[in-house]
């Protein structure tokens, strides 16, 4: 069996339909299904049993065992950047990790979890050290205290463990993140409804739309899971970006172009003032540590990854 927390969410359901292309249905989905929509990111997939992330908090805390168990993909968290409520934040995105943590190293199971790249706050560095990390908020600060608790114990743990700090990830089954989802999602809707696009103005030197972002494609994201998966011998922090920034003004074309064929338009509006000096201005993944840890594959450009998912977006309505 191979459990996946947040299994109904983003990352976590796309990771489902990885397996289940690999013909893997003995899974366990764990997630908090309070928002009943994410269940629609299941609805076309094949899973062995679904359990609350609190209930299966409780097993876990209790030393339950639930037979053979291949692997855990731990991507059940509290995503939003701006939840302030740190008690709240620790208590679901730390303390959850280190109890699953506890559980599947005196398993010997392979852990393979969601950090972050908010680790890294503004920058400018994008690389898997202590002195480049800066978190700016509670979800930042609960991926990267994890992280810290982590690193010491590497070197004596004796099964997998792998961090991987995600990037700006667009892509399908997004779309319960309402507010949160990737602007890729957010284009396609608004180019749909009036055709024409909305970005912020230029700053932190940047011009109208010109900010840059490590935009991944969650498939790409899968692909790296699924390569850990099968490198058990692989464990540590990594990025998971494509090691590119491409600039807002970027994404938006590739939007443009496969919705109006270069039509449309893009309308500037003012950079929000609560976001002065808490906004990532650029972000660029340094993909050395993964890399040379064996991964290969290349990683998609906007310019490929943003129609293959208004072509998903389409066909799904």
């Amino acid at each position: 069996m191979i459990i996946v927390t947040g299994g109904a969410g983003f990352i976590g359901s796309n990771i489902v339909h990885g397996l289940n292309a690999r013909g893997i249905s003995d899974i366990l989905v764990v997630d908090d299904l309070g928002d009943g929509r994410k269940c629609l990111n299941l609805a076309d997939a094949d899973i062995r049993d679904y359990a609350d992330k609190d209930d299966f908090l409780r097993r876990i805390q209790a030393g339950e065992d639930f037979g053979p168990v291949e692997a855990v993909f731990h991507q059940g968290a509290c995503s939003s950047t701006t939840e302030w409520d740190g008690r709240f934040v620790m208590a679901v995105n730390y303390e959850y990790t280190k109890a699953l943590l506890a559980w599947c190293t005196a398993r010997k199971t392979p852990f393979l979890y969601a950090s972050s790249a908010s680790v890294y706050g503004m920058g400018p560095t994008f690389r898997e050290a202590r002195e480049f990390e800066r978190p700016l908020n509670m979800y930042a600060y609960s991926k990267f205290l994890f992280d810290c608790h982590l690193r010491p114990q590497l070197p004596t743990l004796g099964s997998q463990v792998a961090g991987l700090r995600y990037f700006n990830v667009y892509g399908p089954r997004e779309q319960h993140k309402g507010s949160m989802a990737s602007v890729a999602w957010h284009f396609h809707h608004q180019l749909n409804e009036s055709g024409r696009l909305r970005l912020f103005e230029g700053c932190d030197g940047y011009g109208p739309g010109e900010q840059q972002r490590d935009f991944i494609h969650v498939d790409d994201v899968v692909a790296v899971n699924l390569w850990l998966f099968d490198n058990p011998q692989v464990s540590g922090i990594f990025n998971v970006g494509t090691g590119r920034a491409q600039s807002f003004n970027e994404v938006a074309r590739a939007a443009i172009n496969w919705h109006k064929g270069g039509g449309g338009g893009i309308d500037y509006i003012p950079f929000p003032e609560h976001l002065k000096g808490r906004y990532q201005s650029f972000t660029e993944a340094d993909m050395g540590a993964l890399r040379a840890a064996g991964y290969e594959r290349p990683f998609m450009p906007v310019e490929d990854g943003v129609p293959r998912y208004m072509e998903w977006l389409a066909r799904r309505g």
